[in-house]
């Protein structure tokens, strides 16, 4: 498989720590020494999961022809709406009939799990290009006040055109991906909770959180590069999910990789869900080299995880 192009969409409101600062007295210290994070991205009233994936999908219409797209894959965990999902406002707006249009929803790692049911997809010979679009909307879903976890969260949307065969010499390939869950594993099914009747998303169990995340990315990168005849030290930048800046330096230091090989946003985006690793595929498109290997590494609530490697 091959990515053919990829594009990103970031609200314009920009929230910065001293919001929380007012709001509930989390100093810019204490959330940049725990998280990572010093500004967010938040969608405007006019805006929802679904509008985003529209604008980000526009901005790829820019790059590339979309008119020939014979597979649509959405992923969120905050839907707009539930029944018609953003893929089919997707599909709606590119006014493509009769193909495949699915969303799926397995937390964070929801990227790797679109782009597996691609491969799928692919595989079968029931499709040749596919639309991916990961979108997030937390802010219409969190609680700001919570002291715990109401100043992690961000906005924003990224989507990609994957495709069966190369279709130019910038393409980037995707070797192999692996994905998994280990709802077995600690806390899983309470750490991370969004129950839209009852509550916001909360992290009651953040320390588990983070213990389980640096466990499972680094395995499952070590994984997929093993598959492949490869090592830590053949990888030339990782792009972990943008969950915690902490975490990503531990999965750095448990790969025995410096930090110059990571990318991340988080620092300025926030955690933006299952689309963070495809924005940040995004913003550093230009900057790859032929050659390079990318490893990108997910993790997400209910502990699903997965590890892809790509080479450009």
């Amino acid at each position: 498989m091959f990515i053919h192009a990829v594009s990103h969409y970031l609200p314009e409101q920009i929230v910065g720590n001293d919001h929380f600062t007012q709001l509930n007295g989390l100093s810019d210290e204490w959330i940049t020494t725990r998280t990572g994070i010093s500004e967010r991205r938040k969608a405007s009233p006019e805006e929802n999961t679904n509008t985003m994936s529209i604008e980000v999908v526009s901005r790829l219409q820019a790059k590339t022809d979309l008119s020939t797209v014979d597979l649509i894959v959405g992923a969120t965990y905050t839907p707009h709406d539930t029944i018609v999902t953003l893929a089919h406002a997707i599909q709606h707006h590119l006014n493509i009939a009769d193909i495949p249009t699915v969303s799926v929803s397995s937390a964070c790692s929801s990227l790797l799990n679109a782009i597996e049911i691609v491969e799928g997809y692919f595989a079968l010979n029931k499709a040749s290009r596919a639309l991916v679009v990961v979108a997030e909307h937390n802010t219409a879903y969190y609680n700001e006040e919570d002291t715990v976890s109401g100043h992690l969260w961000g906005d924003g949307a990224a989507a990609l055109l994957i495709t069966k065969e190369r279709q130019s010499e910038g393409d980037l390939t995707i070797k192999g991906l692996l994905t998994g869950g280990a709802a077995h594993a600690g806390k899983a099914v309470e750490a991370v909770v969004l129950q839209p009747l009852v509550k916001g998303v909360i992290m009651p169990y953040g320390r588990d959180v983070f213990q389980n995340a640096c466990i499972y990315m680094p395995k499952a990168s070590l994984q997929i590069l093993e598959r492949h005849g490869l090592t830590a030290a053949d990888v030339d930048y990782v792009l972990p999910h943008q969950a915690n800046l902490r975490i990503s330096r531990n999965v750095m230091q448990t790969l025995g990789l410096p930090e110059e090989k990571l990318l991340s946003n988080i620092q300025y985006l926030g955690n933006t869900g299952c689309a963070g690793c495809a924005i940040a595929l995004s913003e550093h498109w230009d900057s790859f080299k032929k050659g390079e290997r990318i490893v990108v590494t997910v993790f997400g609530g209910g502990y699903s995880y997965g590890a892809m490697l790509i080479e450009v």
